[in-house]
Formats: C-alpha cells, sequence, structure tokens
C-alpha cells in the first residue's frame, strides 16, 4: 500500500508543478516585459517542468516494482531545485508586477 500511495503522491505533485507552469507562462506572456526576457523565463520554466516531470515519472516507475530504492540524493536534489526555481519565478513575478 505505501509504494501506491507514494506513487500516487508524485502524480498530485506532478499535477500542480503542471498548474503552477501553466499560470506562470500565462502570467509571463501577457506582461509588457521585453521579448526576450519574456521568452527566456518561458523557456526556463519549461525547461523547469521538464526536469521535475522526468525526475517525477522515473520515480512512479520505480515504484511500480515495490519497494523501490531510496530517491537519492541527485533526484531529490533535481526536484528541490525545480521547486525552488518556480517558487523564486513566482516571487519576482508577484514583487515585479510581471
Amino acid at each position: 500500500m505505501q509504494p501506491e500511495r507514494t506513487r500516487l503522491a508524485w502524480r498530485r505533485t506532478t499535477l500542480s508543478c503542471t498548474v503552477v507552469v501553466a499560470l506562470a507562462v500565462r502570467r509571463l506572456t501577457q506582461c509588457a516585459a521585453p521579448g526576450a526576457a519574456v521568452a527566456g523565463a518561458v523557456a526556463l520554466t519549461g525547461v523547469v517542468w521538464l526536469v521535475f516531470g522526468l525526475v517525477a515519472h522515473r520515480r512512479m516507475r520505480a515504484m511500480a516494482a515495490g519497494r523501490p530504492a531510496v530517491l537519492g540524493v541527485r533526484g531529490a536534489g533535481l526536484a528541490a531545485l525545480c521547486t525552488v526555481v518556480l517558487a523564486a519565478l513566482g516571487g519576482v513575478l508577484l514583487v515585479g508586477g510581471g
């Protein structure tokens, strides 16, 4: 039961990440900043979403095999980095008026 709950938690987190990225891209495309800055921020957001999606997919696949190995520093670090980058982008959008 525990691997199934953990896999479902990864799915919910991936869905939340997707919603955050979609809202950030929407906000970025509506701002009046120069085109290159917006394009760079949208590209960064897309890369963050892709990396987090790959980490989550890899972890969910590992959960299918029963009791998987520990996530490890690399996977946990990537997931944490994605979270920090999205939080920083959100802060910039809020403070800067995006």
